[in-house]
């Protein structure tokens, strides 16, 4: 199962930055260990989104809670899951 992870900031930008990077080290070892393929903030800023690989609800839970935003109460996550029958190769 994939997961789009919606978060959406609860606080101004200037104080969501100050936890961004410890935000950003906690997604480069989602992203080295697998189980995040992509992240990114939205265009509006108000918030980002990240594409977990194929991982269980449980996993994406898991993910949500841990994230340094989520501990510092900054961000309302999301959670749209959907199951990848059709991926692009090294996906």
């Amino acid at each position: 199962m994939f997961h789009v992870l919606k978060l959406d900031y609860l606080q101004p930008l200037e104080v969501v930055d100050q936890t961004r990077p410890a935000h950003v080290a906690w997604i480069e070892r989602e992203i080295e260990a697998g189980r995040l393929l992509l992240a990114g903030r939205q265009e509006s800023q108000q918030g980002g989104v990240l594409i977990t690989g194929d991982i269980d609800v449980a996993e994406a839970e898991k993910l949500m809670a841990e994230d340094p935003y989520q501990l510092a109460g900054l961000v309302r996550y999301e959670r749209l899951s959907f199951a990848g029958s059709l991926r692009a190769n090294g996906l």
